[in-house]
């Protein structure tokens, strides 16, 4: 660990452009990988008959993932760069696992938008930047990745930049501070090498680029909260949460409430063990991705979407909140009674819209319209929603990093927003 400075990376972008290959080659050329857990992958690929996957199925373990060649859940492996210890996170692409991906970017502190120099952008590249956006992953770095499929064209090069470059903007990104990579992930070409076959490129390799991210701003003045992404039972150790904590630190010793836990009513206990990449910490700090134990608590008491708090300061739940929201792509629109899932956090909750009260110029963020009948793709507007479950959120003003969401429907991300205003349930 060498004191070095955690960061969470997730690799976002369309299904087939190469993210988990990126990783991959990654890990491979910078060591992380050795020669023969390649070639025993390099098999593997060859017998499901995806010849050319050895590299994603760096990352892509499970066995639907390989028989199908696309990555289903997320995964996390440790890279160390001159000044970070990185955690990537492989996202997937594909639109049937956007979930995951949405917990995914929840955790990141950067991301990599991975795009395939032969087809551009695409409907998950227009839909991971603004799910990064919402989920406040405020950098980023463009990998335009597949250069050998036209030839290492520099034109080509530029066009794709110059369509990424328009989605960024209109998502909110400042595109003076993004880096466009030209890679071929597969050939090894700017992964962790500088190539020979695009002189006319003289920006940074993959690797490189972690280290030109800024260090990330931990929240550690916040109270203690983090969202669990899963809950295992460990032979020897018991029940280990696993997430990462959004704001705050942790010690063995601390007493925490994990909420909304047991039907809203939080479920306190004892911080024991803290672990992180199987090494065992005397604290964690907020963007540390961490496994613990904790007494007091069973594999029955918690589930993905609780939230571990200081005891002292618990976070809230919402009997009803204000948000403001974006509709981004609804296919007809948006009433009163429509009841969609909130991603939030780790948590995916059904919610109502209960009064849509005022549009939203997002040019001026004056006041276009009073109490609006319905909202469309393009509107901003200040909403009230009732969580028909038990939900922790908290207040932009309390907590941004508890308070983002995204709104799905039907296998589409629909909407995104922000908590500003709640009425608090209290605990029974």
């Amino acid at each position: 660990m060498a004191g070095k400075l955690n960061m969470n990376v997730v690799f976002v972008g369309h299904v087939d452009h190469g993210k988990s290959t990126s990783v991959g080659r990654l890990l491979y050329d910078s060591g992380v990988v050795p020669e023969q857990e390649l070639k025993k992958l390099k098999d593997e690929a060859a017998k499901h008959g995806k010849v050319g996957f050895e590299f994603a199925f760096v990352m892509d373990h499970l066995k639907e993932e390989r028989e199908r060649g696309v990555t289903i859940d997320l995964s996390y492996r440790k890279l160390m760069t001159k000044k970070y210890q990185i955690t990537i996170i492989d996202a997937p692409g594909h639109k049937d696992f956007v979930k995951n991906m949405i917990t995914g970017a929840s955790q990141a502190d950067c991301a990599i938008l991975v795009l395939s120099a032969k087809d551009g952008v695409q409907p998950q590249t227009q839909e991971h930047v603004f799910l990064c956006r919402t989920m406040g992953v405020g950098q980023m770095a463009v990998l335009i990745n597949k250069m050998d499929t036209v030839e290492f064209d520099e034109k080509k090069y530029l066009q794709v930049k110059e369509d990424i470059i328009k989605l960024l903007k209109s998502a909110g990104y400042n595109t003076e501070k993004i880096n466009f990579i030209a890679a071929s992930a597969y050939l090894g070409d700017n992964i962790a090498k500088k190539s020979d076959k695009m002189k006319w490129y003289n920006g940074p390799t993959l690797l490189e680029q972690f280290d030109l991210f800024e260090e990330p701003k931990k929240q550690t003045e916040l109270p203690l909260r983090m969202p669990l992404q899963e809950v295992y039972t460990i032979t020897g150790i018991g029940t280990v949460p696993v997430g990462k904590i959004e704001t705050g630190r942790m010690k063995p010793g601390d007493k925490v409430i994990i909420l909304p836990a047991r039907e809203g009513k939080g479920i306190a206990g004892e911080i024991k063990s803290i672990e992180m990449h199987h090494e065992n910490l005397t604290e964690a700090i907020a963007g540390d991705n961490v496994g613990v134990n904790i007494r007091g608590v069973g594999k029955q008491d918690i589930a993905r979407g609780d939230v571990i708090c200081a005891a002292d300061k618990p976070a809230t739940i919402a009997a009803e909140f204000t948000a403001q929201i974006a509709v981004i792509a609804h296919p007809t629109v948006i009433a009163k009674g429509y009841t969609p899932v909130f991603h939030i956090h780790t948590a995916q909750v059904p919610c109502q819209f209960i009064e849509l009260q005022k549009k939203i110029d997002p040019k001026t963020g004056q006041v276009s319209q009073e109490n609006p009948d319905f909202l469309k793709n393009g509107d901003v507007a200040i909403v009230k929603i009732k969580p028909l479950r038990p939900l922790v959120i908290e207040k932009q003003s309390v907590n941004p990093h508890m308070a983002r969401f995204a709104i799905r429907d039907a296998g589409a991300t629909v909407a995104a927003g922000i908590c500003i205003d709640l009425v608090e349930k209290k605990l029974v």
